[in-house]
C-alpha cells in the first residue's frame, strides 16, 4: 500500500503534502516543539549522505524539503484549501455593491485567510495528530507520516470535488478510475478541487448579485420614467444597496452560508 500511494502521488503530489505539513504545523498548537529533545536535528554535516544509519532523512534533506513546502506554502493555501471559494465570493459581493474598492483586497484576502484556518482548522489538527506528532516523537518514520497526513487532506479534497470534474482530470491524466478516496492521485484532486470551488462560488455570487441587479434596474427605470436621464443611477442606488445589505446583515449571512457549504467529516 505504501508504495502504490507514493506512486500514484508523484513528485509534485509530495510537494503538495510537504506544503500542507507546513500549514499544519502553523495552524496546529505545538508549544515549545524546540525544546523537545526527541525534536528531528536540523543540523548539516558536510559529507553526510541522504539516509542516516536508522533509515530516516538526513538534516541536510530535511532543511532542503522545509523550504521547498515554504516555497509551495501560498500554492497550496490557494488550491487545496477553501481559501480560492471565500476570497471570490468576498471579491464578487464587493462587486455587486459597487463600493469599488471598499473593503480593500487587503481587508478580504486577510479575512478570508482567517477563515480558511477556520474552516480547515479540524483538518489541520487530524493531519497534525496523526502524522506529524508521531513522527516528532520518533513513533513513526518520514513516509508513514506522509501518509498520514495525505489521508484527512485528500479526503477533504474529494468530498468537496464535484464527480464530473474528478472524471474530467482522471481523463485527462490518463489515469483509471479508482475504488477508494485513498487511491485518487494528488495531480486529480487538487485540480478538481479548484474548479469545483470556482464552480460554486460563481453561483454563490450570481445569488448575491441578483437582489442587487433587480434594485439597480428599478432605479433606472425611475429614473428614467422620470425624464432624469443625466443623473447616473448608481447615485441612488447605492445608498438604497448598501442599506439594504446592512438591515439584513449581509457580511454574516454571507459568511454563514459559506461555512456550511463545507463537508469537514
Amino acid at each position: 500500500m505504501k508504495h502504490k500511494l507514493t506512486r500514484t502521488m508523484g513528485a509534485n503530489g509530495a510537494l503538495l503534502v510537504c506544503a500542507a505539513i507546513a500549514m499544519a504545523c502553523m495552524a496546529s498548537p505545538a508549544p515549545a516543539l524546540a525544546a523537545d529533545p526527541q525534536f528531528p536535528d536540523l543540523s548539516i554535516a558536510i559529507g553526510n549522505s541522504q539516509l542516516s544509519s536508522d533509515g530516516s532523512i538526513a538534516s541536510a534533506l530535511k532543511i532542503v524539503l522545509m523550504l521547498s513546502a515554504l516555497s509551495f506554502a501560498p500554492a497550496a493555501i490557494l488550491t487545496m484549501t477553501c481559501f480560492t471559494r471565500i476570497a471570490v465570493v468576498l471579491g464578487m459581493t464587493r462587486t455587486a455593491l459597487g463600493t469599488q474598492s471598499m473593503p480593500p483586497n487587503m481587508v478580504i484576502t486577510g479575512l478570508a485567510l482567517f477563515l480558511t484556518f477556520a474552516v480547515m482548522g479540524p483538518i489541520f489538527n487530524e493531519m497534525y495528530t496523526e502524522g506529524i506528532q508521531p513522527m516528532l516523537d520518533g513513533q513513526m518514520s518520514e513516509q508513514e507520516a506522509i501518509e498520514k497526513v495525505a489521508a484527512p487532506l485528500k479526503n477533504f479534497l474529494v468530498k468537496n470535488a464535484r464527480e464530473k470534474d474528478l472524471a474530467l482530470f482522471l481523463e485527462i491524466t490518463r489515469s483509471e478510475a479508482p475504488d477508494d478516496i485513498a487511491d485518487v492521485p494528488f495531480n486529480v484532486a487538487v485540480p478538481a478541487f479548484v474548479l469545483s470551488e470556482l464552480n460554486t462560488a460563481f453561483q454563490i455570487g450570481f445569488l448575491i448579485a441578483l437582489p442587487f441587479l433587480v434594485l439597480d434596474m428599478v432605479v433606472s427605470s425611475v429614473l428614467t420614467s422620470m425624464s432624469m436621464i443625466t443623473l447616473p443611477p448608481v447615485v441612488i442606488s447605492l445608498p438604497l444597496k448598501l442599506m439594504l445589505f446592512v438591515i439584513v446583515d449581509g457580511w454574516h449571512l454571507i459568511i454563514a452560508s459559506l461555512v456550511q457549504t463545507y463537508h469537514i467529516t
